[in-house]
């Protein structure tokens, strides 16, 4: 069974007569022919669970996050005196949040856990969050012993196949001696090329039978090119036409911080005079402040930016997979232009958009090319003019002619007493779309967020794994009541673990961006958009021991964030703010990203 996939991966179901690819374990012992001559030592032997804990180990695993089942206990058994240090999560959605939150701050493959059936489901929000994001994980999900598969066990689900469609790979683990090269490879393939999340399906009986010990010494990952050739005469074609582009653009997306290069980034822009478009993946890959930044592009995203995507002459795009949400119609978008596109995934080149310039590699790697040799200035002072002109006509704004706390506000006075390497994490809604315009990030890779699913339920646990990877940072959480009531469970995990995450939860009663839909395109229709009974959340907060503060002004939003950030302990900081407060601008679907709505104060 084979089910190819981005980069050439491929799921693989393991049978027990499957015979293992040539080259892939050390070879076995016996005899060399010769009487009387010593024989070669037999392997070490494992229960299964003991194995896999030793070839995670080898693997470098540092933090594991899941739920224990009945089909994973001889796992957790072995996990015992294993010094693999784990986090026991409250839901496994929260535990695989977390994990993404972690492996996004460290860098690092976490490992993610949950048992057969509804503990191997409930991780699947998060797998295809990690898939739509890039993020690199290795989930072990646990599964009925081989020898009643198939036959609707007790707490069996096929998570192999039901996952195929948002992992990078998958295997079915079903003979024991295949465990050290499928959990080898499945750290290469989850932390290589366009990362991404890797499955191991593990029968029960795979954790409780000898094994044979043989360690892999090579792989074969047949098609699986994670570091591709990039065509370097197109790229120094591309960089001669952005000199010579009169209103050239750069959209920036994820892809340059997982290359970690952001720093190359500014360097050419700088060097080439090119302004650039960010993605919401893409905030801080430049400072907010840099003059050549533009800010988010897209559905909310500015009009300076927006503007510049539709009447670009070149836009170079590196690193972004042209969402819909960047976009807008796409026969609006650079309608006008020559297109470049540099991403390390060849399936996402032509996808959308058929561009002039598609070149399959490494944005750093693109980056130094474009950067080697002189860098000539585009001459485009008319056109970074033009759009300076833009942002000083129109500048994000908020109402300020209603009795609420407005929570863009809220947004600026957070990003003003922060450090420059505070970690922004945010959930899905409104408030999400409020950071990422409101909010002045300093440095690359401490933005977290789900951008490709929109995952309501991911800000709390993800700050919790961000806080994890980065102890000493000032970690902050910004959530909507919507959002934050769906992993609310996961806020026991701060004091447990002793970190001291800041929860800004935005209370509006509502899920505010449907709302603000039903009020802009459904006449104010508001069909079960509007929460009448809430928690109290400062009792709440009480509850799981942590630090609980209720905010309804300015001048208290300044105090209260003041008190949190001087502070090591976990805040939930509930802002009671405007329950009209809409995000804005706006692009409304169907429309071009230069056809946008609310873009001055009424």
């Amino acid at each position: 069974m084979s089910f190819e996939g981005p980069e050439g991966a491929r799921a693989e179901a393991l049978s027990p007569d499957a015979a293992a690819p040539v080259g892939t374990e050390a070879p076995e012992g016996g005899s060399s022919g010769r009487e009387g001559e010593p024989q070669p030592e037999p392997p070490p032997v494992y229960r299964g669970a003991d194995l896999l804990v030793e070839v995670l180990k080898e693997e470098g695993a540092e933090m594991l996050f899941g739920i224990p089942g009945g089909a994973t206990i001889n796992f957790y058994d072995a996990l015992y005196n294993s010094g693999i240090p784990y986090v026991l999560a409250r839901h496994e959605q929260g535990a695989i949040h977390a994990a993404d939150g972690y492996a996004r701050i460290s860098g690092k493959v976490p490992v993610v856990t949950g048992t057969s059936g509804p503990g191997s489901t409930n991780l699947m929000t998060g797998i295809a969050n990690a898939w739509f994001d890039s993020v690199p994980m290795v989930i072990i999900a646990g599964q009925v012993s081989t020898s009643v598969m198939g036959t609707d066990a007790f707490q069996e689900s096929p998570i192999f196949s039901m996952t195929m469609g948002i992992t990078k790979h998958n295997y079915q683990l079903m003979r024991g001696e295949d465990m050290p090269r499928v959990v080898k490879e499945s750290f290469y393939l989850a932390r290589t090329g366009r990362k991404g999340p890797v499955l191991i399906e593990l029968p029960k009986d795979m954790t409780s039978n000898e094994i044979p010990y043989r360690k892999p010494v090579e792989m074969q990952l047949r098609a699986y090119n994670p570091k591709p050739k990039i065509d370097r005469a197109l790229v120094e074609k591309v960089k001669r036409d952005l000199a010579r582009a009169k209103r050239p653009v750069i959209v920036a997306g994820a892809g340059i911080v997982h290359a970690g290069a952001s720093e190359l980034l500014r360097a050419f822009v700088e060097k080439a005079r090119v302004p650039v478009v960010h993605t919401l993946l893409g905030l801080g890959t430049l400072p907010s402040d840099h003059p050549l930044s533009l800010g988010m592009g897209g559905m909310h995203g500015t009009v300076w930016a927006n503007m510049a995507l539709h009447e670009c002459d070149f836009l170079l795009n590196i690193g972004s997979r042209f969402d819909d949400r960047l976009t807008g119609a796409l026969e609006h978008f650079a309608p006008r232009a020559r297109i470049a596109h540099v991403d390390i995934d060849e399936a996402e080149l032509g996808k959308v958009i058929a561009e002039d310039y598609p070149i399959h590699g490494d944005a750093r790697e693109a980056l130094e090319i474009l950067l080697d040799g002189a860098v000539d200035p585009s001459p485009s002072e008319e056109w970074l003019a033009y759009l300076e002109s833009l942002r000083r006509e129109y500048p994000l704004w908020y109402r300020t002619d209603r009795p609420y706390l407005q929570p863009q506000r809220v947004v600026q006075i957070a990003s003003e007493l922060a450090s420059d390497d505070v970690i922004v994490v945010t959930d899905v809604g409104q408030h999400q779309m409020w950071v990422a315009q409101f909010f002045r990030f300093r440095r690359p890779g401490r933005f977290v967020t789900s951008g490709g699913l929109g995952a309501m339920g991911f800000g709390l646990p993800a700050a919790i794994g961000a806080q994890i990877a980065d102890r000493d940072a000032l970690v902050l959480a910004f959530v909507g009541d919507g959002g934050f009531q769906m992993t609310v469970q996961e806020l026991i995990l701060l004091r447990e673990y002793d970190l001291p995450v800041k929860v800004l939860l935005f209370n509006n009663n509502s899920l505010g961006m449907v709302r603000q839909w039903q009020e802009l395109f459904y006449e104010e229709r508001y069909s079960a958009t509007l929460f009448n009974i809430q928690p109290d959340f400062m009792r709440l907060a009480d509850a799981y021991g942590v630090v609980g503060r209720r905010v309804k002004t300015e001048e208290e939003a300044r105090a209260v964030l003041e008190e949190a950030f001087r502070t090591r302990a976990p805040y939930l900081i509930e802002f009671v703010i405007d329950p009209m407060a809409n995000v804005l601008p706006m692009v409304p679907p169907g429309n071009g990203v230069h056809e946008m709505e609310g873009v001055k104060p009424q």
